[in-house]
């Protein structure tokens, strides 16, 4: 598995990623997050950073990956259980490539939902 995507995507997956190798020395993670925008610089930030958000294995209920000429984005829902609580993420991730390396990571995350919120949006669905 040499595409670093697949890598990446593998390293979400398993909660490998703070041991992933796939990003680039100088990559920047440029991240959108609930309330909050920032940028994190360099391969060892960066693993250090997705690492906490990616800290427990988990399952791809849905992944879409659509390919770009430097790279691909990718959009997925993501289901982990943390604590004994099922837990559910919704995020897009623009990601470039260069020389077999992940050189910019620019995310967007809906946020972090546990049991009660999860049930709360399976309501509001059904309304």
């Amino acid at each position: 598995m040499n595409n670093p995507i697949d890598r990446f995507t593998e390293a979400i997956e398993t909660a490998t990623v703070g041991g992933a190798g796939v990003f680039a020395p100088d990559a920047v993670l440029d991240a959108t997050v609930p309330h909050w925008r920032f940028a994190v610089t360099g391969a060892t930030n960066i693993e250090a950073e997705l690492a906490r958000w990616f800290a427990d294995p988990g399952r791809f209920e849905e992944i879409r990956r659509t390919p770009l000429p430097n790279g691909e984005l990718v959009e997925f829902v993501l289901t982990w259980e943390e604590d004994g609580e099922p837990h559910m993420c919704h995020q897009a991730h623009h990601i470039e490539v260069s020389d077999g390396l992940i050189t910019r990571d620019s995310a967007w995350c809906g946020g972090r939902w546990g049991a009660a919120l999860q049930a709360e949006m399976a309501e509001a669905a059904r309304s």
